[in-house]
């Protein structure tokens, strides 16, 4: 628990990520998150790598200021430009190509095994379940979170891939388009019946008379307008 209302800590196995909101140059918040975590380390007889500790500053503002950098234990912590949280690049730019490139090349490479099973006689059926486990589980990982964003090049390489794996299987596959599309839709359902989810009170739904209609998120940057929140309001209210 976040010791600050600006700040989010995530934990997921032995990897924690400390997420803090700065407003008004004011980081006095985010740096006792940061030893506050330490400490806790320290009490409870765990190791805290310095070494793999990264920092990433994501900044939009047209002036951009210089960062203290953060210290712990008397080391400077790594400042980055991109890391891989819970198998996503994610970038201080919040574009996605450093992700895409690299599950590209990944599925890619699934795709020789695919094209082995079929020069081994296997039924189109069972090609096609090889790709949905080894080529489609790699394209579309946490794709809620960035594929409306991504670029129309980043997109075009993204489905060259499941063409050229549909050519091999001989089935019809969808388009990672629709794949999003569709569990965008299945969150967002997922989300509105969990009244615990973080999330919950962004889908707020509208007059009685507006029946299954949720208000919209006002938007001022592309990024947001083409984020999952609010790609699935307007797939909801689309429904009705």
């Amino acid at each position: 628990m976040a010791a600050h209302a600006s700040n989010s800590i995530i934990k997921f196995a032995d990897d924690t990520t400390v997420v803090g909101l700065i407003s008004n140059k004011d980081e006095m918040a985010y740096r006792e998150e940061v030893r506050a975590l330490r400490v806790w380390y320290q009490e409870n007889n765990l190791t805290l790598n310095v070494n793999k500790t990264k920092e990433m500053i994501v900044d939009f503002r047209k002036q951009q200021r210089e960062h203290p950098p953060i210290h712990i234990d008397g080391t400077v912590v790594e400042r980055v430009v991109s890391f891989k949280f819970l198998g996503v690049h994610i970038t201080d730019k919040l574009n996605w190509s450093t992700h895409t490139d690299s599950i590209v090349k990944k599925a890619q490479q699934r795709l020789f095994n695919l094209r082995r099973l079929k020069k081994c006689g296997l039924s189109p059926k069972a090609l096609t379940n090889f790709y949905r486990c080894t080529i489609e589980s790699i394209l579309s990982g946490c794709i809620t979170a960035w594929y409306g964003n991504c670029s129309d090049h980043n997109r075009k390489a993204l489905q060259r891939v499941v063409r050229s794996a549909q050519r091999i299987s001989g089935g019809k596959l969808p388009a990672l388009q629709d794949t999003y599309t569709t569990r965008c839709h299945r969150k967002a359902i997922k989300i509105i019946k969990d009244n615990n989810h973080p999330s919950h009170c962004l889908f707020t739904p509208l007059s009685s008379r507006r029946r299954g209609q949720y208000r919209c998120i006002k938007a001022r940057t592309e990024r947001l307008k083409n984020s999952f929140y609010l790609k699935a309001i307007r797939l909801l209210n689309s429904h009705h």
